[in-house]
């Protein structure tokens, strides 16, 4: 099949804010390509409610946000990655102020929220509770005014280009006219976001279906720590995919969690009972739904007066009563989630993978900031320190050489590998069950077995739908999921085996995955760095 080659100097894969951000900050002469398989906006940052974590707040620091970080990732944080996080987080807040982001103010002064884990009230929102659809409009629209970016919507990245050890750009695949585009890039980002579409139920759109970890996996990148993908505890329980998140920000307002009987139960599993960590209240939600035969629990809105709640959650508001329930006169019926991963690509504080000229950035990435369970509203935070720091770091390095760059735009056309899109279904089944909120040696045994089967299974084809491309990219990133889970023989944030129920400190140790020769994915382990 004919490939139309794109020779640029930087290439984005991914239009969240972690791809933008980064975008936004390669240099002014330079020529970008932006990369997404949807449309601009369609990301898990569009769909960001409760806001931004940040030490803006006179009675806050960004050594007290670093503790709480480090408190909610359960011991695995790296400590210098959390540093950089909440020490150059409050900048990079600033200049997306400077840049049109329109956050919630009372008399021209920021107001802060609180949620979960958090000490104080440092949570920078917009509109109430679309602060990621504002982000993502202040990003798309810089991106859009300027001249060197051109943007690829409905384009899917099938495979990262390899020369001699380095990333020299990526192929893709447009839909639906199928037309392969070869992007040959001095650097390449990876920004694809999550995973959340390989569970049943979650609040991520479609397209988060794991397709950056799965290209840097065969690409032959080093995964950490894929078994902790966070569950937050309230979504809407009502039909629909994915399911409308109820922000934790309405729980840090005053909220609370009740059974059907109409008690609030948090303060019997923790001692900040309905702002415990994501984890605990997921788990404490599962154990109280299995005592009530498995329905939901609800959330109760009334102890916030109803004034505060139509001025700071007007789209919680709007989104529980177009799906048949209105918070102001009953409480809600809530479950837990997948909604975020806190694993990825193995990647140094620049971003910078284990393949030269590949970076990562934003929710696929890894640095180890996040640890075993992420601090609420560190996401947003995230993309916009690290995707500058990427930024620097790619244009720090010097243009690809002539000759690789005529190798890699000659390339003959290679088979793309994709799978069987009925898989997508049985996938989703299998990791809520085996590989979900509560977890056991004998079903992710089970969970494995049938997602490596899968890998074993994707055929090559040279036009494959994007679909088909989901469903494999689907069955790997399942399978690392479920090795990592199998392998990590203790309980800890996320991360709960019922055969392991607690934290063992010998564990204390990041997971690393690589494939192997052959197809087999090798396992190593790394220290938690601290200083």
């Amino acid at each position: 099949m004919d490939i139309r080659v794109i020779h640029c100097d930087y290439l984005i894969i991914g239009s969240g804010i972690a791809g933008l951000w980064t975008a936004i900050h390669l240099p002014a002469d330079s020529k970008v390509a932006v990369v997404t398989k949807s449309g601009l906006r369609e990301s898990n940052t569009e769909y960001a409610q409760g806001g931004i974590a940040v030490a803006l707040c006179p009675m806050d620091t960004p050594e007290l946000h670093k503790q709480d970080t480090l408190e909610a990732g359960a011991g695995l944080c790296d400590e210098p990655a959390v540093d950089v996080l909440t020490r150059e987080g409050p900048e990079a807040v600033h200049e997306l102020i400077d840049r049109g982001a329109q956050f919630d103010r009372r008399n021209g002064t920021l107001l802060y929220g609180r949620e979960a884990a958090h000490r104080t009230g440092r949570i920078v929102h917009a509109h109430g509770d679309a602060t990621g659809a504002e982000v993502e409009r202040v990003a798309v629209e810089a991106v859009q005014g300027m001249e060197m970016v051109t943007t690829y919507e409905h384009t899917a990245a099938a495979r990262l280009l390899i020369e001699d050890g380095e990333c020299v750009g990526a192929e893709a695949i447009q839909f639906p006219s199928g037309q392969r585009l070869r992007f040959v890039a001095s650097s390449t980002l990876v920004a694809t976001g999550g995973v959340g579409a390989l569970f049943m139920y979650t609040t991520n759109p479609p397209v988060a279906t794991g397709d950056g970890m799965a290209l840097a996996l065969q690409a032959g990148c080093t995964m950490q720590d894929m078994e902790f993908v966070q569950f937050h505890p309230t979504a809407l329980a009502a039909e629909g995919y994915p399911k409308f998140l109820i922000s934790e920000a309405v729980r840090g307002e005053g909220a609370v969690l009740i059974n059907n009987e109409g008690r609030a139960f948090m303060r019997d599993y923790h001692e900040l009972a309905d702002l415990a960590p994501r984890d605990v209240v997921s788990r404490a939600i599962h154990a109280e739904m299995r005592k009530q035969g498995g329905e939901y629990i609800r959330l109760d809105f009334s102890p916030i007066p109803q004034a505060r709640i139509k001025e700071r959650f007007p789209g919680i508001l709007e989104g529980t009563r177009q799906r048949g329930f209105d918070p102001l006169r009953e409480p809600v019926p809530v479950t837990p989630v997948a909604h975020y991963m806190m694993g990825g690509i193995a990647c140094d504080l620049y971003g910078s993978t284990t393949i030269r000229r590949l970076f990562a950035c934003g929710e696929c990435a890894n640095y180890g900031v996040h640890g075993a369970n992420r601090l609420a509203s560190n996401s947003l935070l995230d993309g916009l320190v690290f995707g500058k720091r990427a930024a620097g770091r790619m244009s720090q390095l010097e243009k690809l050489a002539t000759d690789k760059r005529r190798r890699a735009a000659g390339r003959p056309a290679e088979p793309i590998a994709a799978g069987d899109e009925a898989w997508c279904e049985e996938i989703r089944r299998v990791m809520w069950e085996e590989i979900g909120i509560i977890r056991t040696g004998e079903g992710m045994r089970e969970a494995l077995g049938y997602l490596t089967e899968l890998c074993s299974r994707i055929r090559e084809e040279i036009a494959p739908s994007q679909a088909a491309m989901e469903a494999a990219n689907m069955a790997r990133v399942g399978r690392l999921i479920a090795t990592a889970a199998l392998a990590r023989e203790e309980s800890r944030g996320a991360h709960y085996r019922t055969d392991f129920p607690h934290p063992r400190e010998e564990w204390r140790r990041h997971i690393l995955i690589t494939l192997q020769p052959g197809g087999s994915l090798g396992i190593d382990y790394r220290p938690v760095a601290t200083y």
